[in-house]
């Protein structure tokens, strides 16, 4: 069995001294303070990228952190300047970090215990192969939802994040960024885009009555008005499915990230609006399995003439 090094055996030493009360018996609360672990970590102590995941994985386990374990390595691996904590070199793994390293490591540990999500802490995101700029309350591009689309967007944080990235990723001659409200705005406005071929969306899906169970992590930095999708979930959802027809060319295609419940209640909902000449074409599964992307087509108009807006 391996003996924990003095450092680090000195660390979580300390670490355990913070659930114990003055006369030594458990505390009644085990949530650390964050400021008085500041006091505790010892910067004097030569610690190695190794020593220190597990240490603030210790620290984020006793506070109920979601994702302990890969909190701290994308943490220690941000501050050595590494993607992630498996592309490190050995020599980076064994070679004790410096004073400024291990304080840079705690002011960012300090934010993940308040519950800020590790993408806004470090700044910036992997998207398939390229990697985007972070702020709050921007929305959060996640492995189970990742696609390859072109947004619009009716908020003013959005538009800017995203017209940053693509300078950024010198993309800015091969995307058109607009700020516009599909609930509120012209179709009108989008004509200089159109007709178009497809239309990609992740909408505001999650059913009001389950936003609060999201995750404290989304509840207190993430746009909600990205998520609330209303009652049914389906609120934006049907005013993007209104307009599609009108700005998509014949056979055109809409592609729907959504709750794995609106499938059903999308295809309903379509079938009693024939005037739309939408139908869904496809349903297709997440990485857990789940219903949760669609592809609906539109067909070519047997008749002149169709709804531009519908009240829903």
């Amino acid at each position: 069995m391996r003996l924990l090094t003095s450092p680090l055996r000195r660390m979580l030493l300390g670490l355990l001294n913070l659930y114990e009360g003055e006369g030594g018996s458990p505390a009644k609360c085990c949530v650390l303070n964050p400021h008085r672990l500041l006091r505790k970590q010892n910067f004097s102590a030569k610690m190695t990228a190794t020593e220190l995941v597990s240490y603030w994985r210790g620290v984020f386990e006793a506070n109920g952190i979601p994702e302990a374990q890969e909190s701290s390595e994308y943490i220690v691996s941000y501050v050595l300047g590494a993607k992630t904590f498996h592309s490190l070199g050995a020599g980076s793994l064994s070679t004790p970090l410096t004073l400024e390293q291990q304080q840079q490591i705690q002011k960012l540990s300090t934010k993940r215990l308040q519950r800020m999500p590790v993408q806004y802490i470090l700044g910036e995101w992997d998207f398939w192969e390229l990697t985007l700029k972070m702020r709050p309350p921007v929305f959060i591009p996640r492995p189970e939802t990742e696609s390859r689309v072109i947004a619009v967007d009716k908020e003013e944080a959005a538009v800017n994040l995203t017209r940053e990235n693509a300078q950024r990723l010198q993309l800015q001659d091969r995307i058109r960024i607009l700020r516009y409200n599909v609930s509120s705005g012209s179709w009108e406005q989008l004509l200089p885009w159109g007709p178009v071929d497809t239309i990609v969306s992740n909408p505001p899906y999650v059913f009001h009555g389950d936003m609060t169970h999201l995750a404290e992590e989304i509840l207190s930095y993430e746009d909600l008005g990205a998520l609330d999708g209303g009652n049914d979930g389906m609120t934006v959802i049907k005013k993007i499915l209104a307009l599609a027809p009108c700005i998509l060319k014949d056979h055109g295609s809409v592609f729907l990230e959504v709750d794995p419940r609106h499938p059903e209640m999308v295809e309903n909902w379509l079938q009693s609006h024939p005037d739309l000449s939408l139908s869904v074409s496809a349903i297709h599964k997440d990485f857990f399995g789940k219903p949760r992307f669609l592809h609906i087509q539109k067909h070519k108009a047997d008749r002149k003439g169709k709804a531009l807006y519908l009240k829903t």
